[in-house]
């Protein structure tokens, strides 16, 4: 049997691939190597035991390939050729006799399609977040949910990982500097394993707890054209795989965050949930997000641990800091604040909302969206109706304001600022959101959106030739918008902000300036 020396040496020549080949690159992770050759990547699994994965027979090994195989497939099939046997003497891909060792195989894609090398290059376009979103959202749809049987998800198997990292993080001697900064964040994560637990029970009963990808950090993800592609889920360890969907949503959002990609982690997590409706989710999202980087700085520990001295070392040593840093900033929640959008139909709001959302670090509900969500709708399916009937009843109309409002509460309740996306054309709904931010103790502003009649019209005209947008609003509901709107009162102007959206530059400095009075979260840029 060959030790890994050896077959290294042995599967770096290009003889032992059944394509041709020029040159062969190794690529070296903490449980694998990668061989680039040619069109293909193959992947061989190295013989180790750690606490997290056992790779130590071959018969072991084995099964996980297959196992990577299979789950990379439910959504990255393009790039998951098979499972290939490493035989022969001198060993080589796909050679006679009894394998030596297995590898996947994978086709291979340039480095710059990688979502975390375009957010270090700071050109990760807002279109293919909204992809990642997307992807992410339809197969958290399909996934299958984790069985009562199985102690997947309960409270103890939750917080076992996240307080583990601590321990591995001071068993990898941590640089003294960063104990001081570990040491509330071990606090903080024992006490919120906690206090949660009772949710992570809910959650799991309510079906929430599925096959994940379990490593979704922005390295796993292909981007280019608005279409995103997941790939390298965790096969090795089940426990890691089957979480809560707000596990893997948690861990792009962060890493978005790393990145100083503020604006885009909050539109990643706005497309998300407006897809899914998960709102109840970010209940847990801090916990798993500063669990997620905890777990990135472990990495970098180990990395920096193992780096002979030099730049790599130096530079995994401040990636460890930073991703404490963040943990830390994760684990504060910021002031409350709660703001409505109000306006008549056509008059910028949801665009208005986006940019807000984007600059202030918020939630947002729509209720063009929950409003459909009520009745089994589609966002962007056409349901018009007159004035008044179907979707657009008054017992419509008041179920829809009451879920508008539970969901801002339970935003609040979770510790993010929210924004609700309505017309608010009557002082009777904007009241009880009022009173709802008093009760919590939020800041409460009006985003009041005008733009002359004729303006409305025409958007509205072009908006129903799209089709893609969720409001069903014609020139028939403006008309009636216009008879029955109640502008905001005096002492409901002393918390309105006038955006006219006619001109871009104009609201766009109105809604940046908004975000700035009540706070610049974490890492908005």
């Amino acid at each position: 049997m060959l030790i890994g020396s050896e077959l290294i040496a042995a599967l770096l020549a290009p003889a032992a691939y059944p394509h041709p080949v020029e040159d062969v690159q190794l690529v070296e992770t903490h449980i694998s190597w990668v061989f680039l050759a040619g069109p293909y990547a193959y992947k061989v699994k190295k013989p180790v035991r750690l606490p997290f994965v056992d790779f130590s027979s071959l018969a072991a090994r084995e099964f996980f390939c297959r196992e990577e195989l299979r789950l990379n497939r439910r959504f990255a099939a393009g790039i998951y050729v098979d499972v290939v046997p490493i035989a022969g003497t001198p060993p080589r891909f796909g050679g006679k006799g009894s394998p030596v060792e297995w590898a996947v195989r994978m086709r291979r894609f340039p480095q710059e399609a990688l979502a975390d090398w375009q957010a270090a290059q700071c050109t990760l376009q807002p279109a293919d977040v909204d992809a990642l979103a997307m992807a992410v959202a339809r197969f958290h749809e399909g996934a299958p949910h984790a069985s009562a049987r199985f102690a997947f998800g309960d409270p103890e198997l939750v917080a076992r990982p996240a307080l583990a990292n601590f321990t591995e993080i001071a068993e990898l001697d941590s640089p003294g500097d960063m104990r001081a900064a570990l040491e509330p964040l071990a606090t903080w994560t024992l006490a919120e394993a906690g206090r949660l637990a009772p949710r992570f029970a809910e959650r799991k009963a309510a079906g929430f707890v599925r096959e994940c990808h379990g490593d979704l950090h922005l390295g796993n993800v292909i981007v280019g054209g608005g279409t995103a592609t997941l790939f390298d889920c965790v096969e090795f360890n089940a426990a890691l795989r089957w979480t809560d969907v707000m596990a893997d949503v948690a861990f792009a959002y962060m890493d978005l965050l790393f990145h100083g990609l503020g604006r885009l982690a909050y539109r990643f997590l706005d497309r998300y949930l407006e897809r899914t409706g998960d709102y109840e989710g970010l209940a847990v999202l801090r916990f798993y997000a500063v669990f997620r980087a905890m777990v990135r700085a472990k990495v970098a520990l180990a990395c920096h641990v193992h780096a002979a001295p030099g730049q790599a070392r130096d530079d995994a040593r401040e990636t460890f800091a930073s991703y404490v840093r963040l943990a830390a900033r994760l684990a504060r929640r910021e002031p409350p604040v709660l703001v409505l959008m109000h306006g008549l139909a056509g008059s910028g709001k949801t665009v208005a909302s986006q940019r807000l959302l984007e600059a202030l670090g918020a939630v947002r509900v729509r209720s063009d969206v929950e409003r459909k969500r009520l009745h089994g709708v589609a966002p962007l399916t056409h349901a018009p109706a007159a004035p008044g009937e179907g979707l657009y009843s008054p017992a419509s109309d008041d179920a829809t304001y009451v879920r508008l409002e539970a969901i801002a509460a339970a935003v609040l309740d979770a510790g993010y600022p929210v924004i609700v996306d309505a017309a608010f054309l009557e002082r009777r709904r904007r009241e009880p959101f009022r009173a709802l931010a008093q009760a919590r103790g939020a800041a409460f502003e009006i985003a009041w959106c005008r733009v002359p009649d004729d303006v409305l019209r025409g958007r509205i005209e072009r908006r129903m030739l799209t089709g893609d947008d969720a409001s069903d609003a014609d020139l028939r509901v403006l008309e009636r918008q216009f008879a029955h709107a109640e502008a905001p009162a005096d002492d409901e102007r002393v918390h309105a902000t006038v955006l006219d959206t006619t001109e871009s530059a104009r609201w766009h400095g109105a809604v940046e300036s908004l975000a700035r009075r009540f706070r610049m979260p974490l890492g908005v840029s």
